[in-house]
């Protein structure tokens, strides 16, 4: 395993947060919160915070939910990278892993870096790194080798994406790790591809269970979205809830069980004027749930098809 001369590193990060490179590139911008911010030393030799057993149990148990949902889509992509000899890891908004997977035969090599459960892998205390990166700017990000901060982490190559909850705030990352020399930036980059997808699905489905009422619409993607936005619509096309990609692409905000919003006005459609157009809007979906059969309609609405046709035909 090659390893980085630590005072060479130290000057490349130094000539580079000096220089004006921090406004320019995201990367050489974490350097510099990592040593000026936070006071790190790229040299430093400590090995990784780690949580006590009691922390991270519970750590554990606030983020259960999440730790059940994201399971199935940790098995998955650890399906896809484990045999290259990647871990996989489920972190919190701390920075802190809770969950993993890896092979058994690997356990020992990326415990001792750090790739477990219950380390501390907050930009604040590790540097520039793929999970706290990812967390203290909010977006996918791979930080492969000497992009590391801390000259002992510049073995690793890491790609995390963020995870966010239904109301679209941040609630941890999804990272997979890698110590093998032979990773390449290239490969390193398909890996990324597989960690955003799953974030994703890890997204979506902890939408759909926020909201097992709800009638589930998907909004098309847009450049800024980052994904598809997702609306939760009530019984009665009242939007209550909203991914942060749809909260991104229709300008939504807050908290909308509380205030919830006409499908009809978040979806720029063509919506009802009044009572006598919402009337006529109960009349029109009763027809087509009988299928064309005004009498049927008319008797599930309690009313006379004569009435069912007055009303059907009323404009004010």
């Amino acid at each position: 395993m090659r390893r980085i001369d630590p005072a060479s590193h130290s000057t490349t990060i130094e000539r580079a947060v000096l220089g004006s490179d921090a406004a320019r590139s995201p990367l050489v911008a974490s350097w510099a919160r990592s040593a000026r911010l936070h006071g790190l030393d790229p040299a430093k030799r400590r090995p990784p915070e780690r949580l006590t057993a009691a922390e991270l149990t519970a750590a554990r148990d606030r983020m259960g939910p999440m730790i059940r949902l994201a399971g199935p889509s940790l098995d998955r992509l650890f399906q896809s990278v484990g045999g290259v000899g990647c871990c996989v890891l489920l972190a919190d908004r701390d920075g802190v892993p809770l969950d993993r997977r890896g092979a058994a035969v690997d356990d020992a090599t990326f415990e001792e870096w750090g790739l477990w459960t219950g380390t501390i892998w907050a930009e604040a205390q590790e540097g520039t790194n793929g999970i706290g990166t990812c967390l203290a700017e909010g977006r996918a990000v791979t930080i492969h080798r000497q992009q590391h901060f801390l000259t002992r982490n510049t073995v690793l190559s890491c790609m995390s994406a963020p995870i966010h909850d239904a109301g679209g705030g941040l609630i941890g990352a999804l990272d997979v790790s890698s110590c093998r020399a032979d990773l390449t930036e290239g490969f390193a980059s398909l890996i990324a591809q597989s960690v955003a997808d799953a974030a994703r699905r890890i997204e979506a489905e902890g939408f759909l269970a926020a909201y097992p009422g709800a009638r589930i619409v998907v909004v098309p993607r847009s450049e800024t979205s980052g994904g598809d936005g997702l609306l939760a619509v009530d019984a009665d096309d009242l939007v209550i809830g909203a991914n942060r990609a749809a909260r991104a692409a229709l300008g939504l905000v807050g908290d909308l069980r509380a205030r919830p919003r006409p499908a009809a006005d978040v979806l720029g459609q063509a919506g009802c004027d009044g009572l006598p157009d919402a009337e006529r809007a109960v009349l029109v979906r009763a027809l087509a749930r009988a299928g064309g059969n005004v009498s049927k309609a008319a008797r599930g609405l309690g009313i006379s098809r004569a009435t069912f046709h007055r009303k059907l035909g009323a404009r004010d």
